[in-house]
């Protein structure tokens, strides 16, 4: 993968100036209005992951690739994006207005306890996306549009209050899902499934060839979590409906279409960095999961 797109390149990119400060102010935040020249560069931004938070409401019709996945939108969505997963939008109509504001994660460890990765939304496999209604897109609207008033003041404790309207967009966000999704860890089972899944993700994103995919089963993963394998196989299973093997497999799919296809790295390289000892292998084990070789799930 590419190296994270940094502050200094976003400012030079979309508007070819820097902030006077940005080297010094690693708690850096900024918010944007999105409309007619609004946005110096109007191309689209590059398939990367940022050194940088990002939240964005987006209005239009517009197709996000992020991590592998591709998603279609048409409305106004309210997304969410974290700095360890790669991602970029496309826009699909004439039109896309809204708003976004980008901070780096000093911006609240400086001033609060906690993590702003701890939210739901920035976490590991968390929802990035939330599609809103009129007065949903009203509300939200409002609260970017008090944080432009806000960063335009001289009022010397305004970032206090904008770290307060971003908390306000995240649990703006949490509240619209259903209040059984907000209950996490509700038995021992959901709890050894969530450890998993954060050291089957922790491995990822995969940045260079050198790089290795190393817990690749079941057994290394009860390993390292000092339990026995038949445990966590059956505490997976009862809190997913999957094996702990298909999660593995799946995951590691996802990342191989995601380095087939932003990469160009050969297929030996991916097959080794992926934990497979001969390209033959990978090549066995990705047909069976998408029913492509990887030479051909490049050019489709």
């Amino acid at each position: 993968m590419e190296k994270p797109e940094s502050l200094e390149e976003f400012y030079q990119y979309k508007f070819n100036w820097l902030p006077e400060n940005l080297q010094q102010d690693i708690g850096h935040f900024n918010v944007f209005s999105m409309g007619e020249n609004s946005i110096a560069n109007p191309v689209p931004a590059r398939y990367s992951r940022r050194d940088f938070y990002k939240i964005a409401l987006i209005r239009g019709k517009n197709l996000y690739h992020y991590a592998d996945k591709s998603l279609e939108l048409d409305g106004t969505a309210l997304m969410f994006f974290n700095p360890t997963v790669p991602y970029t939008w496309e826009a699909a109509c004439d039109t896309v207005t809204g708003y976004f504001c980008i901070f780096k994660e000093g911006f609240f460890s400086e001033k609060l306890r906690g993590n702003v990765a701890d939210l739901p939304m920035f976490a590991v496999g968390g929802k990035p996306s939330y599609i809103l209604n009129d007065a949903q897109d009203a509300h939200v609207s409002q609260i970017f549009e008090k944080m432009l008033e806000e960063i335009a003041s001289d009022y010397p404790f305004k970032y206090d209050l904008l770290r307060n309207y971003v908390t306000e967009l995240a649990h703006y966000a949490l509240k619209m899902e259903p209040s059984e999704a907000l209950y996490q860890h509700p038995n021992a089972n959901s709890r050894i499934t969530a450890v998993f899944t954060e050291l089957l993700e922790r491995q990822f994103p995969i940045e260079a060839p050198s790089q290795r995919f190393t817990l690749r089963s079941a057994n290394d993963f009860a390993q390292h979590l000092s339990v026995h394998v038949n445990h966590l196989n059956r505490a997976i299973r009862e809190t997913t409906g999957k094996t702990t093997t298909t999660h593995i497999a799946e995951r590691l799919a996802s990342e191989a279409k995601a380095l087939l296809r932003h990469t160009n790295w050969n297929i030996s390289e991916i097959s080794y960095c992926l934990g497979f000892e001969e390209p033959s292998h990978f090549n066995n084990f990705f047909k069976k999961q998408t029913n492509y070789t990887p030479s051909a799930f490049r050019i489709v």
